[in-house]
């Protein structure tokens, strides 16, 4: 049988430039994951509004915007973890990351938080186009059906709390949210910047103001330990893994966020990975999703995510060769920023009286949701605010909030 010879063909200049442009994505990634309360569909947006005057082949600048969004997924973590720790006679309704700081092991909980995110970079590449496949082949049958499958999501949701009382938690919870995504999606105020809307003020009120409230009578970051692994490796390989494959369906059903997907991934992974296998398979999903919506635009041709969102408005071709090459590139960059700034990150926090910080950081938010949404968006952010302490006060998960986007589109708005 004759062989056919494969000739590898090289640019040294394209190359040297694409990677340029993949530099500065990261760079810019790294930035705004690390400012709090700044979600990365907004991010993308801005950068969309930028993109058109920057000069560039839409080739580089579009895998410029991928590199961000994926670093982005990588280092939101880290304020996540560092900012918003409570008190720690409210270790129960903390976030796991939370806890994890709170018992000292912040350090560990940045480097599962880095592998879930690098091994669902590296899983959901060779995986994406066979899980691309197969959903694509079920996505009509999920389109026409898609108020059942999140009538499913919600039921099971509520069901998976423990208590009784948490699952009335978990409806007024997620009834609240639902109303208030009702009421204020499809406003379009008038603001500084055009950047998305209402996301904006809605996830830094539900998801991101209750945190920083409790945490403004905590004591702040105790002193951290050492940066070991508790949690053995076939575990971690296992729950990044259904995290990468789970960000798939956060790809293409609308409504489901990396945290709802991460409470199933649970179910499936064997073994009690508890909250270190929460914060690999978050993780995992939310960094495999910004892979997996690339092959949804090519697949449907719906951008997913904000920053498909964006690279469509940029007229990037869908190079996928190419673009996935930077998306690995700016993966493995990722996975070392995240531990280099976050360990520092969260040493400097430690050192800060932690009041003065939880209400920095409100004032930022507030600030964020006037430039995104105007007056508006501020009123928007303080009604989030309440109905985020709900589900807290009755010991629900936060996840539940979710209803500000799964209400809306279970009655087709």
């Amino acid at each position: 049988m004759a062989t056919v010879p494969v000739e590898f063909v090289t640019e040294p200049s394209l190359t040297l430039q694409l990677l340029g442009w993949v530099l500065a994505g990261v760079a810019l990634g790294c930035c705004s994951g690390l400012v709090p309360g700044l979600h990365a569909n907004n991010f993308a947006l801005l950068l969309a509004g930028i993109a058109p005057s920057v000069p560039g082949p839409p080739l580089f600048v579009g895998c410029a915007m991928l590199a961000a969004g994926v670093v982005h997924t990588f280092l939101n973590a880290v304020p996540a973890m560092a900012l918003g720790v409570p008190d720690a006679e409210m270790a129960v309704t903390a976030l796991p990351a939370h806890r994890m700081v709170l018992e000292g092991r912040g350090y560990e909980a940045i480097r599962l938080s880095a592998l879930g995110s690098v091994l669902a970079v590296l899983v959901a590449v060779p995986l994406a186009v066979p899980v691309t496949w197969g959903v694509t082949a079920a996505y009509p049958t999920i389109r026409d059906n898609l108020a059942l499958v999140l009538a499913m999501v919600v039921v099971a949701l509520v069901a998976s709390e423990r208590t009784w009382h948490g699952r009335v938690g978990a409806g007024v919870s997620f009834a609240l949210a639902a109303a208030l995504g009702l009421a204020t999606l499809d406003l379009s105020p008038d603001a500084p910047l055009e950047a998305g809307g209402m996301l904006a003020p809605l996830f830094a009120g539900l998801f991101g103001a209750p945190v920083l409230i409790d945490a403004i009578r905590g004591r702040g970051i105790p002193p951290q330990h050492d940066d070991a692994i508790a949690m053995s490796h076939p575990l971690v390989g296992v729950t990044a893994i259904a995290g990468a494959i789970a960000g798939a369906v956060v790809g293409y059903i609308p409504g489901i966020s990396a945290a709802i997907a991460a409470v199933a991934v649970l179910v499936f992974v064997p073994g009690r990975s508890g909250d270190r296998g929460y914060i690999v398979a978050t993780s995992g999903v939310d960094t495999a999703n910004t892979i997996f919506a690339l092959f949804a635009l090519v697949a449907i041709g719906q951008p997913r995510t904000g920053v498909m969102v964006a690279f469509e408005r940029v007229g990037a071709p869908l190079e996928l060769p190419i673009l996935l090459g930077g998306v690995v590139l700016a993966g493995l960059f990722g996975f070392v920023l995240v531990i280099l700034v976050g360990d520092a990150y969260l040493e400097a926090v430690g050192r800060i009286a932690y009041w003065k910080i939880s209400a920095a950081v409100l004032a930022l938010l507030l600030c964020l949701s006037y430039l995104f949404t105007g007056v508006v968006g501020i009123g928007v952010f303080c009604l989030a605010a309440a109905i985020g302490m709900v589900p807290v006060r009755f010991r629900a998960r936060r996840v539940h909030l979710m209803g500000v986007l799964i209400g809306p589109l279970l009655i087709g708005f």
